[in-house]
């Protein structure tokens, strides 16, 4: 979103002519929409927004970025520095304004250290749990000249389960008899999907997506078994809050996953608990596990490949009872009982409706009217918010339709 606080920035984008930047109306859609790149290809979306009420207006965008782990670099133009601290127009305190507000906050003063900041920005929006960050960026600064060589491309360090993780959830697996397990969270691949799918195909163990994960599993899958999200269907949230082994592989376990934080109690959930994160923060920061991995998940879904399952799987018929419950959900569930209400698109959805179209847009409670009907195959993942909020549906909408053009996009909206 242009401002005065940053031509100089915008001049360089436009002499540079090899960076496609797309004009916005408001910074809200602005940080919207680079939050939405970000959760659709894993990369930093990158924003420009003007100081103080620019700033504010794009405080949703942060806080959707924030709280769906999506990496995000967002840059502010400040005021020049000779004014700092004097409550110069449009004013605000960057660091201390945003410090508890996104991954990393902070303000570059010194024109020859802008290839240092941004290289650290990619790197703290990228690395553990992913996030946004924000860049001040004061007009003199923007404005001196200076030799800086440009940063090499960020390279994040991976994380993978060691040889003694990998037994040790072999031996609590050959010891379970109502295993659940939960995949979610960030930085899935089409291969970790498949190596997934192909582990709890192997064990016939019921998988469960964590609320706005629903796509990273074949939902057509014989082990699929619904979503842990808003308004659970009673027999799965029965079957998480009663197993034995509870696998919680990149989810949070955050409020809307738990059903309020009743599934498990905290900290000390009555399930034997696997969490598998590749964030060390995130594991124990609410639930205190027994098994905890910091692992990417895409290595972790690698190595689930070595995993073999014990003679005489204990939980087939487990499985099964929680695969035919979800089945009925269209029948069933309380949001679909009654259909006489419905959009006729709903009430009968087109066959080619019933694999989600790349990219869709939901939030809202409202997403259970459509959600039964609809069987997602895969990836790419959907743009909704974990927040529901709703300023994200037409501007992350159109930011997934750029990033791939040919496809169709779908958008429910209530």
């Amino acid at each position: 979103m242009p401002g005065e606080s940053f031509l100089a920035a915008l001049d360089g984008l436009h002499d540079s002519n090899r960076i496609k930047t797309i004009i916005c109306r408001q910074e809200g859609g602005a940080a919207m929409m680079a939050e939405a790149w970000g959760k659709v290809t894993g990369e930093p979306g990158v924003c420009f927004v003007t100081r103080g009420p620019g700033l504010a207006n794009a405080m949703g965008g942060l806080h959707v970025a924030q709280q769906d782990s999506t990496p995000m670099v967002l840059f502010v133009g400040l005021p020049h520095s000779q004014f700092e601290d004097r409550e110069a127009f449009q004013e605000i305190d960057t660091k201390g304004l945003l410090g508890s507000f996104v991954k990393w906050a902070a303000v570059i003063r010194q024109t020859e250290r802008i290839p240092e900041y941004v290289s650290h920005a990619y790197h703290v929006a990228r690395a553990g749990r992913p996030g946004p960050v924000v860049l001040g960026l004061p007009e003199d600064m923007l404005a001196a000249d200076c030799a800086a060589a440009d940063a090499r491309g960020a390279q994040i360090a991976d994380c993978r389960p060691s040889a003694e993780d990998l037994a040790e959830l072999q031996r609590r697996l050959a010891k379970a008899s109502r295993p659940v397990l939960i995949v979610g969270g960030p930085g899935w691949s089409t291969a970790a999907k498949t190596a997934l799918e192909a582990f709890a195909d192997r064990l016939h163990l019921p998988v469960a997506c964590a609320f706005r994960y629903q796509d990273h599993i074949d939902n057509r899958h014989r082990c699929y078994v619904g979503c842990a999200g808003i308004g659970i269907e009673p027999t799965l949230g029965k079957a998480i809050k009663t197993a034995d082994l509870l696998i919680v592989v990149g989810a949070r376990l955050g409020e809307i996953t738990t059903a309020g934080y009743d599934l498990l109690q905290v900290p000390n959930p009555a399930q034997q608990l696997v969490h598998v994160h590749p964030s060390a923060d995130e594991l124990g920061s609410v639930y205190r596990a027994d098994l905890p991995i910091v692992s990417s998940t895409h290595r972790f879904a690698e190595a689930l490949g070595r995993l073999e399952p014990a003679v005489g799987v204990a939980w087939s018929s487990h499985t099964e009872a929680l695969r035919a419950a979800y089945a009925q959900l269209p029948q069933t569930g309380p949001a679909c009982r009654d259909r006489s209400n419905w959009p006729r698109s709903y009430a009968q959805p087109p066959r080619s409706c019933l694999r989600m179209p790349s990219s869709p847009t939901v939030a809202g409670n409202y997403r259970r009217l459509p959600a039964p009907p609809f069987r997602i195959q895969g990836l790419p993942h959907p743009v909704g918010t974990h927040l529901r909020l709703d300023g994200l549906r037409l501007a992350g909408g159109d930011r997934g339709k750029d990033r791939a053009p040919r496809t169709r996009r779908c958008q429910f909206s209530g």
